[in-house]
């Protein structure tokens, strides 16, 4: 008889098979595989105690604790569908998307609830906010009384995009595709029960890149870490011997500086899954540099996470430092369980050649797309024109069929009627040794429409002047193409770590006449 597909079946089985073994670890508590699915139980009955029923959303605003990873099984037990909220928005915004979404419950952490205080008035469909969370745990009577297994098609969850455009979109998630992108994530990455995976990236971000449900199915370990700065980090991967976590390039950056400052080198054999940004290639050495095998993927909050990897060749061994990390910053090939469903189309929905050189946009469709955005049938219409999905990022095809972001279109800077990609600016100035973080937007120019201008974080103990910068990025690129202005100072970011763009390209076009792109 055929079985539904998902990720429920993977806490199933490693609660029996690996029933002994230490699934989570938080601070002090560790928790076996038999405990970890007990608790899952016991949060399930208690959610089903406040009446929670089938297709019901509950919500989650709590950072990388066992409060944000235990509800990506216990919610979907009972039928009802998570709502990971990020625990960096404003009361507003998280009280649009409880409303949004419809949640019933919410499971909240006592430091972060707060800032819903002043907004409750505001969300009637919100019926309980749960805040003490081992205790209702414990509040819950089992054995839990089985539902009908899930529609392998139906709603898991829903996961809000940042909503940098207007209003956040509601990307749903079916039981099938976490069910897969959790085996893409497993057999691309090496997991097994034996592996150890640090939680750096926010469970939030698309249910954690699906790694919650990969890393159960595993039967591997779970090390929570509440804050994720590059020192909390480090001692985390020493202490636990970590041989997997996931990071935004400038996640990764900052912890190989950490790491290059302290002495620091992993050689017990680290593997770090980066996405999120396009990574320069120094990002990409300096993280080998402290005995990390970095592993770069591409991918949405409409995928799933990544759908595709730079799926290391064993002959590119051999080819120098510099030219192996060029090779790595390409955002490669589908996962085994997408095929061939990832293309780089241009206007007309034709494959742009397969040069290195041609942009288009990449288009994707499959078992890890999503099913839609949630109450939102014209956006999901129009995201899905043509039969793909429509990722708005800008692309070249390589002849060995590995593809390579170059912008996403609203960064595309457009400088006297050319082109200039600011991922591309943004790689030299992170080979400059003072540059820490760099990004890269359009800024207004009467004579050019508009030119590229440089923020910049720099290394602590370093230093260097505007004029640097700029001849430094003259000397290795075509002269239109380097900043016309540079700027230093901390950069906004998301809490998975992506530098906001949007942010400090709307302080730069204040009062000025919108761009186009």
């Amino acid at each position: 008889m055929k079985r539904a597909l998902t990720p429920l079946t993977f806490l199933a089985r490693s609660g029996f098979v690996y029933r002994d073994k230490v699934a989570v670890i938080h601070d002090d508590l560790r928790f076996r595989y038999a405990e970890f699915q007990d608790r899952c139980h016991r949060l399930a009955a208690g959610l089903r105690a406040l009446g929670v029923e089938p297709g019901d959303r509950v919500a989650v605003l709590a950072p990388n604790t066992p409060m944000a990873l235990e509800p990506h099984f216990a919610v979907p037990l009972i039928g009802a569908v998570l709502v990971m909220l990020n625990t960096r928005l404003a009361g507003s915004e998280l009280a649009w998307i409880l409303n949004h979404s419809g949640a019933k419950v919410i499971l909240a952490d006592p430091q972060l609830v707060k800032v819903l205080d002043p907004h409750r008035a505001e969300m009637p469909e919100l019926k309980h906010v749960v805040t003490d969370y081992e205790a209702f745990l414990a509040g819950g009577v089992l054995p839990l009384e089985p539902l009908p297994e899930p529609d392998e098609d139906g709603l898991l969850s829903i996961n809000y995009t940042s909503g940098t455009t207007g209003f956040p979109k509601g990307v749903m998630y079916s039981h099938r595709g976490a069910y897969l992108n959790a085996l893409g994530e497993l057999l691309q990455y090496g997991l097994c029960e034996s592996s150890v995976y640090l939680w750096v990236l926010p469970l939030f971000h698309c249910n954690g890149w699906c790694f919650p449900w990969a890393v159960t199915a595993a039967g591997a370990t779970h090390v929570c870490l509440r804050q994720a700065h590059p020192e909390q980090i480090a001692a985390a991967i020493a202490s636990y011997r970590v041989t997997h976590f996931c990071g935004a390039p400038v996640v990764v950056g900052s912890l190989a500086h950490y790491a290059a400052t302290q002495g620091i080198r992993f050689d017990h054999g680290l593997r770090i899954i980066t996405a999120g940004a396009p990574p320069s290639p120094a990002v990409l050495r300096a993280a080998e540099a402290m005995g990390a095998e970095i592993f770069h993927c591409y991918g949405l909050t409409e995928t799933y996470g990544p759908m595709t990897l730079c799926d290391w060749r064993r002959e590119w061994d051999a080819l120098p430092p510099e030219e192996r990390a060029r090779i790595k910053a390409r955002q490669g090939v589908p996962y085994i369980i997408a095929g061939t469903d990832v293309r780089v189309v241009d206007e007309q929905m034709n494959d742009v050649p397969a040069d290195g050189v041609t942009m288009g946009e990449v288009v994707m469709r499959g078992n890890n797309v999503m099913i839609g955005y949630y109450k939102n049938p014209q956006a999901t219409e129009q995201a899905f024109q043509g039969g793909w999905f429509h990722s708005g990022d800008y692309a070249v095809m390589h002849p060995n069929g590995y593809l390579e972001i170059r912008d996403r279109k609203k960064d595309i800077i457009i400088s006297g009627g050319e082109n200039i990609s600011s991922v591309e600016v943004e790689r030299v100035l992170y080979e400059h040794p003072a540059v820490l973080e760099a990004a890269v937007v359009a800024v207004p120019d009467e004579k050019w429409g508009e030119v590229p201008k440089a923020f910049l974080t720099l290394k602590e103990g370093h230093w260097a002047t505007p004029e640097e910068i700029i001849a430094f990025c003259r000397e290795r690129m075509a002269h239109f193409k380097c900043p016309k202005h540079v700027e230093f100072r901390p950069l906004p970011k998301t809490a998975t770590g992506k530098i906001r763009k949007n942010e400090l390209r709307e302080l730069e076009w204040a009062g000025r006449e919108k761009r186009v792109n």
